[in-house]
């Protein structure tokens, strides 16, 4: 049970943040100069900011030290939904196919 709200997670974590970097796309397109001064524009909003890319960081040292332990695949893809996306998409996708693997193997050990 706890697998589904982990990708029911994964999936909030596409739209809510795209429903906000989509219309700034649409009038401004690829102007990463900009998003950043804007990312930037006042200290909550770097307050914010900084706090996503230390929770990256870590993000990416969790899914390299658990996904090597639990004998994950592809660990590669959290980092591409981290990069594409975010933390809300990559960590909530990670913990699914984790609790996935961790089911697995217990009911491995069951048979």
């Amino acid at each position: 049970m706890t697998q589904y709200l982990y990708l029911l997670l994964s999936v909030l974590g596409v739209v809510l943040p795209y429903s906000q970097l989509l219309p700034f796309l649409r009038e401004h397109g690829m102007n990463l100069p900009l998003l950043v001064e804007q990312l930037f524009a006042n200290r909550v909003s770097a307050f914010f900011a900084l706090d996503v890319v230390v929770s990256s960081a870590v993000l990416w040292v969790f899914v390299f030290v658990e996904g090597r332990r639990r004998r994950m695949r592809h660990l590669w893809v959290y980092v591409l939904c981290n990069l594409l996306v975010g933390v809300s998409l990559a960590l909530p996708l990670f913990l699914y196919v984790r609790e996935r693997r961790v089911n697995e193997a217990r009911g491995a050990a069951m048979s």
